[in-house]
Formats: structure tokens, sequence, C-alpha cells
């Protein structure tokens, strides 16, 4: 019987999709932290809170790429009191705001080509 190798390649996920999972970890895992965690777990140096943020560290970069946005998220979790800022939901928010802006770069450059390009055509150059 021949059976379809699955290989990396097989699914992709688009950038808009990779963006709202990304986000949605971020949400749910602050929530967790700001507001779960403190009721059942002791303590800021909780190894629940560690492991929850390597593992949602590791996620975000495979579902992104590494983003130096993402290591004030790791090393804020460690200084107690400023834990209770949102950093993975800010970190994936900043990371989604600089990619549209090279988005946006990219076609503006794009479209002032195409229109240069156009130019030199109607000019008979």
């Amino acid at each position: 019987m021949d059976q379809a190798a699955l290989t990396p390649d097989t699914v992709t996920i688009s950038p808009g999709s990779r963006f709202r999972t990304a986000m949605a970890l971020a949400i749910v895992a602050d929530a967790l932290q700001l507001i779960v965690f403190p009721f059942f777990v002791e303590g800021a140096a909780s190894p629940v809170d560690d492991i929850l943020d390597f593992v949602v560290g590791a996620v975000l970069v495979r579902l992104l790429g590494w983003h130096w946005e993402f290591l004030p998220s790791v090393l804020g979790k460690l200084v107690p009191g400023v834990d209770l800022v949102p950093f993975w939901t800010l970190a994936v928010a900043n990371v989604y705001r600089k990619s549209r802006k090279i988005a946006v770069t990219t076609v503006e450059k794009n479209n002032e080509q195409s229109a240069a390009e156009e130019q030199k055509l109607l000019n008979g150059h």
C-alpha cells in the first residue's frame, strides 16, 4: 500500500493564522499568570510559572520566529512585581505591529518601483 509521506511542508499556516494563534496563546498565558496562578501556586518563583513561560516562549518562537521582543517577556517574569505586566501579549502585539509596518513599506516600495517603470515606458525609455 502506497502511503503519502508527511513532510513539514505538507501543512502550511498563513501568517495571519500564526499571529492569531500566537496572540491567543499570549493572552491565555498572561491571564493564567495574572489571574489563576496567584490563587493556586505558591509565590512568584513557582516552577509552574517558569515552565509556562518556557513553553509559551518556545511555541511563540516556533509560530513567529525569534524576535527580540520575546526577551523582555522572559526577563520581566523574573523580577517580582514586574511579572504583573502582560509581557507575552505586548510582545506578540509589537511583533505584529512591526510585521505590518514592514509589509506596508514593502508594498509602498513595490508601488513606487512599478510607477517609475510605468513612467519610463510612457516616456519611451
